[in-house]
């Protein structure tokens, strides 16, 4: 079986070279604008507090440490990263359907409206960025980015690079 080694040389390294220098300038640019959207609500809610009510949206009311395993990050960071979603009303509290003494997250609608107008905006900027790019275009590159972003996920889980992350760990967003 090859190592990562072999692979790396088997692969042309000025491709390589310019794909690490795309994503580090992606990453870059994508922190400066943080991709937040357009109009008033550029740059309106930073990128742990989107992929926490995305989740809570997509997969509704849950504990921190389903939230924390979805997400692939540390309960204590949910858990700092959720309350100011509390304190805000983007997120509500409430007591597990089967188990009163355990809470989970949900989101508030509050929350949900929030987050439609984030998404409404995000989707603009999407809109205006690929002017011009073929529906095709655009779903190719989604298609890639989402396998990429897959492929990452997997490796700092430490699952083989051909084994896909946990489902849903990255999704996009329902639109």
């Amino acid at each position: 079986m090859p190592t990562s080694q072999d692979m790396t040389t088997e692969l042309d390294p000025g491709l390589l070279d310019a794909l690490q220098h795309q994503v580090a300038v992606f990453a870059r640019r994508a922190e400066q604008t943080r991709l937040g959207g357009t109009g008033q609500l550029r740059n309106s809610m930073d990128r742990a507090a989107y992929l926490l009510l995305n989740r809570l949206d997509q997969e509704g009311p849950m504990g921190v440490k389903a939230l924390a395993a979805g997400m692939g990050i540390d309960s204590s960071t949910v858990t700092r990263q959720v309350a100011p979603l509390v304190d805000t009303g983007l997120v509500k509290r409430t007591s597990h359907p089967e188990d009163g003494r355990a809470v989970v997250l949900q989101l508030s609608p509050r929350g949900q409206a929030r987050l439609e107008e984030v998404r409404a905006s995000r989707r603009q900027l999407m809109a205006e960025v690929t002017d011009g790019w073929t529906p095709a275009e655009r779903d190719s590159f989604c298609t890639l980015l989402t396998r990429f972003n897959s492929a990452l996920s997997a490796r700092q889980s430490g699952l083989p690079a051909a084994q896909e992350a946990a489902p849903g760990a990255e999704s996009a967003p329902k639109s």
